[in-house]
């Protein structure tokens, strides 16, 4: 230890300690200098966007991507990182709003804008972020909350969905009772295959999603929250896969579940989304998309007494916060319902 200290004393003496200091705070100051040069174009699209690979998803970067470039780049791209104000962003941000886009894809911008800044705030590339004096977005007052645009069916409505389909095609029918039995999400049930069903046991297991971006096209991933799940399945679900199975076999092979009409590929994880919106148009349910069926699903059981656990396993949430979060409402009701079965229990006993 007092070799070290020693040592440490005679560079001090000589010096070597105070230049290597130096030699730190100039390389800063040369650093803070070189992005005064620095466009929020250069920034993004040189240190922004990169720190995103190993982090994001192909389909959260293609996402980020298209924010910056159809929405973000060409209003302040071309300004220089240090020069960027709040009113600026502000701007920008009443103005995608007025231009009609939802909320929350106004408040996605928000939150891209706060993550670029705050990223140039910390390496030191802008004094401070403009982001610390713009607010939130709030929703347009002629604009449905997300709640409303995003709200899961009634029992009543449900039912009426799946009476009404029984002319539609096969594989549609499958898939609309297979996302309400299961809760999966679109790309989980776009990416399932044939070896996920148990037959015999009357399950099937998430193993894969499949997303789109127009860079990669169409590839799969692990589920959300990387987990694989295996979920139960009513009999009249599995009797439409079987009448699936035997249909897609007659026709062609593919270790495919949902396949595109006329080949063996796998459905693309748009499709239901554009099918969607065409049903609901003909069953007069606004904004019909099938995580709709998600919604309704999980809001139906917790509502009738399943616990949050079971529900938030079976939605294949990360934890149950998320599900007590998303499904509050619902929450609400069953503990209704559960101090109502209290106290009818002790008025049975009186």
């Amino acid at each position: 230890m007092k070799k070290v200290a020693a040592e440490f004393e005679l560079r001090c003496s000589q010096g070597e300690v105070l230049n290597r200091a130096e030699e730190k705070a100039k390389e800063a100051e040369e650093r803070a200098e070189a992005a005064k040069l620095r466009t929020v174009r250069q920034y993004a699209t040189g240190v922004y966007m990169p720190t995103k690979e190993t982090t994001f998803s192909e389909n959260a970067r293609a996402s980020y991507q298209m924010f910056l470039d159809k929405y973000i780049l060409p209003v302040i791209g071309d300004v220089l990182l240090t020069e960027v104000t709040p009113a600026m962003i502000t701007k920008l941000l009443i103005d995608f709003q007025k231009a009609g886009y939802a909320h929350a894809s106004a408040v996605k911008l928000y939150n891209i804008l706060n993550g670029l800044f705050e990223m140039a705030f910390m390496d030191d590339s802008i004094p401070l972020s403009p982001m610390l004096k713009v607010k939130r977005p709030a929703p347009r007052k002629d604009e449905h909350t997300a709640e409303e645009t995003d709200k899961a069916l009634t029992v009543e409505q449900l039912r009426s969905v799946l009476s009404s389909i029984a002319q539609e095609p096969l594989k549609w029918q499958v898939y609309i009772n297979l996302a309400t039995d299961s809760g999966a999400r679109r790309g989980e049930l776009c990416g399932l295959q044939w070896r996920d069903v148990d037959w015999l046991a009357g399950t099937i297991t998430i193993r894969r999603n499949l997303q789109y971006t127009p860079h990669k096209g169409v590839y799969a991933t692990s589920p959300k929250n990387g987990k694989q799940r295996t979920v139960d399945i009513g009999t009249d679900t599995l009797a439409l896969l079987r009448q699936l199975r035997e249909e897609q076999a007659a026709a062609c092979i593919s270790p495919w579940v949902f396949t595109q009409d006329g080949n063996t590929e796998p459905m693309h994880p748009q499709s239901p989304t554009r099918y969607f919106h065409k049903l609901g148009d003909r069953l007069g349910i606004k904004g019909f998309h099938p995580h709709m069926l998600r919604h309704s699903s999980a809001s139906i059981a917790i509502t009738n007494g399943a616990d949050v656990a079971s529900v938030s396993e079976r939605l294949g949430h990360s934890d149950t916060a998320v599900t007590l979060r998303m499904y509050a409402h619902a929450n609400d009701e069953s503990i209704r319902r559960a101090g109502q079965t209290v106290r009818d229990a002790l008025k049975d006993a009186k």
